[in-house]
């Protein structure tokens, strides 16, 4: 009689974190995304109207570029169901540093240089 294939007890599913939250973050990113396009928009006209543009002011407006376009990848990533994950392991980023910084990217554990967590993701590969 053939054995009968058992489940390992020791797997759990991953369950999905609540993301009903969803629309504060749309409004808090869409924000931010202003203000970062405001800042863009002021430091490119300030350096377009220089005849001898310095370079702190270039400096400053590629950095204000990469943080809009920061802002504008979460937001993507919120449109696609993806935000509040890991971009490297797809673990789940926790709220309290999302809150900190919404355009966030990578857990902590990636960010470090740790690499992914041996654990399953944390999103559903549907």
């Amino acid at each position: 009689m053939p054995q009968e294939e058992r489940a390992n007890p020791v797997a759990v599913a991953p369950v999905a974190p609540d993301r009903s939250w969803a629309p504060r973050w749309r409004a808090l990113l869409e924000a931010r995304w202003q203000a970062r396009l405001r800042d863009v928009t002021e430091l490119s006209l300030a350096y377009h109207a220089a005849a001898a543009a310095s370079r702190e002011l270039l400096c400053r407006a590629i950095v204000a570029r990469r943080k809009l376009a920061d802002v504008e990848e979460a937001l993507g990533r919120l449109a696609a169901g993806t935000f509040g994950y890991c971009e490297q392991c797809e673990s789940p980023i926790p709220d309290a540093l999302l809150a900190a910084v919404p355009e966030r990217r990578y857990c902590p554990r990636c960010e470090a240089g740790a690499g992914p967590a041996p654990a399953l993701s944390g999103r559903s590969q549907a």
